[in-house]
């Protein structure tokens, strides 16, 4: 007796006409390799296990208010979510430095605080505009590429597991996208 293995999209088919088993399979399916990709984004075992249910409960929400259109590409949905999920953790933490003060030092006392110029800042925040808008004119493989490892310092290595291409990819769209930006202020003249 053989038995028949039903298709991410049958499932989702079935899960969204009531079925919860559906769901329950689907997400057993792709457990290890989502969870692989979001634990070698974040190198914490259980910040992995909360993204990993964030991004099951995203699905479960996006199934249910009809945004999934990828007929037959239910994992690589899946994944992008994760990916997501994880890149929004990432801006969160980094914006909240974590300071842990002893009972006899306290780390506020020996470091200068020091703020930009409103002037800075919004030289700053325009030449980022500028440098954001060069990113969106690049192919999606090149613009990812490039925001992975200027905006959120990963090693071509953490960039190739991530992405599940090899390292040399990850190095070549840097270069062509690096190649890219080059042509792109040349062309438009503009000033960073």
């Amino acid at each position: 007796m053989r038995k028949t293995i039903k298709t991410d999209e049958a499932l989702v088919k079935e899960y969204l006409t009531g079925n919860s088993l559906a769901l329950e399979i689907l997400i057993n399916r792709h457990r290890d390799k989502v969870y692989t990709s979001i634990i070698i984004f974040t190198k914490d075992k259980y910040l992995a296990e909360d993204l990993f249910q964030d991004t099951f409960i995203k699905v479960i929400d996006k199934l249910k208010a009809g945004k999934y259109k990828e007929e037959g590409k239910f994992k690589p949905w899946v994944m992008r979510i994760a990916y997501n999920i994880c890149i929004d953790n990432y801006r969160k933490t980094k914006r909240k430095p974590r300071v842990v003060n002893s009972d006899s030092f306290d780390i506020f006392d020996i470091l200068p605080i020091q703020e930009d110029s409103p002037e800075d800042k919004m030289i700053e925040n325009q030449s980022k505009c500028k440098v954001r808008k060069l990113l969106d004119e690049l192919p999606e493989d090149q613009r990812e590429i490039v925001l992975l490892r200027h905006y959120y310092d990963f090693s071509f290595k953490e960039i190739a597991e991530l992405c599940n291409i090899s390292i040399n990819t990850a190095l070549g769209r840097m270069r062509y996208a690096l190649i890219n930006l080059r042509k792109v202020v040349a062309v438009k003249q503009i000033q960073l």
